[in-house]
């Protein structure tokens, strides 16, 4: 992976307008799936309605629910559309579907794919209750629908990886291009802080069969003093005419998460921009600890770019855990959609 910068405009995809207020809030109301936090947006389009995966956390582990936006009043209330499952050993304790294979398209409103009846996603698990807990693994899930999902395929599991991936799979992005899958997947190195966590790839013509890429990870983390230098975490990967955009987001030394983005021509190279696509936000705002974990997707003619925004908060006590954050999802957009990409070489 090269770490030059990419010579790809950063006005194509910035969304400098805020929101500044969460679109999807956890409840803090104990008994609910998404009692102490809500995380991991996946925005897309189905027959025209705007659509939202997301996780809940109610200190037991995650689970994932679905809404819908209404134009008049917003995103309406999630439905837990894949559970946990005590009698499946992978879903037991978490169920974090982060991705649905879509339209590739950055310009377009995120249509998602149909193989053969059938939308497949991703999601990920961890082996224990608690929050993130013990080496998680990566599953495989398909539906006729975004309402009820089942497991297929094969599970990625961190034993099965090299040493950078050893410590667990994170939040993954699953497309299809060219009759091939890729899973893209951020994963961390050992399984107690501190860790580094980087970006990795994974390729099948089937989803039951995976191979990893042989130069992983794809995205490594940045050099002392970058905004990335110990996380190059959750990608989206998106095409913008001959490129490929990754958003991403890097934890840096201070503490805080940003998003960035790299640039490739093949799904396999990737060349990071330099330049930060969302900085945290001012002190008291709801992005002032974090700014991570992004979903793109253009919607009326603009970009939207949705992140999980944390900030602290007074703790609230729920089942004898202290919450002393508040983490939900909130939403940047930009102007509208630009005129067609030219060829402009990343390196």
């Amino acid at each position: 992976m090269s770490t030059q910068s990419a010579e790809y405009p950063i006005d194509r995809i910035a969304t400098p307008c805020r929101d500044e207020r969460l679109v999807v809030a956890p409840s803090f109301t104990e008994g609910t799936f998404d009692s102490h936090a809500v995380d991991c947006p996946f925005v897309f389009s189905r027959d025209g309605r705007q659509g939202m995966t997301y996780v809940g956390w109610d200190g037991v582990g995650y689970q994932t629910a679905l809404a819908w936006n209404d134009a008049e009043h917003g995103w309406g209330p999630g439905r837990v559309v894949l559970a946990r499952d005590a009698s499946d050993p992978l879903r037991r304790y978490n169920a974090a579907l982060t991705s649905i294979a879509r339209d590739n398209d950055l310009w377009s409103a995120g249509e998602l794919r149909d193989f053969d009846g059938w939308h497949y996603g991703t999601f990920h698990a961890y082996p224990a209750a608690g929050y993130e807990a013990g080496p998680a693994s990566i599953g495989f899930v398909r539906s006729r629908d975004p309402l009820h999902w089942e497991q297929t395929g094969a599970v990625l599991d961190p034993r099965d990886g090299g040493a950078w991936e050893r410590g667990g799979l994170y939040k993954s992005w699953l497309l299809e291009h060219e009759g091939l899958f890729y899973t893209f997947y951020n994963a961390k190195d050992r399984d107690q802080w501190p860790w580094t966590e980087q970006t990795g790839l994974a390729v099948s013509s089937d989803l039951a069969h995976w191979t990893r890429h042989d130069a992983n990870p794809v995205l490594s983390v940045g050099g002392p003093g970058s905004f990335d230098e110990r996380f190059a975490s959750d990608p989206c990967v998106l095409r913008d005419g001959d490129f490929w955009i990754m958003f991403y987001f890097g934890l840096a030394e201070d503490g805080h998460a940003r998003e960035g983005f790299a640039t490739s021509r093949d799904l396999r190279t990737w060349v990071k921009s330099k330049e930060i696509l969302l900085d945290v936000g001012p002190a008291g705002s709801i992005d002032s600890l974090h700014t991570h974990k992004p979903a793109v997707m253009s919607w009326n003619g603009r970009l939207e770019h949705y992140y999980c925004a944390v900030t602290h908060r007074d703790p609230v006590r729920l089942g004898g855990y202290a919450q002393r954050e508040m983490r939900g999802i909130t939403r940047a957009t930009g102007a509208g959609t630009p005129p067609p990409n030219t060829d402009r070489s990343p390196a």
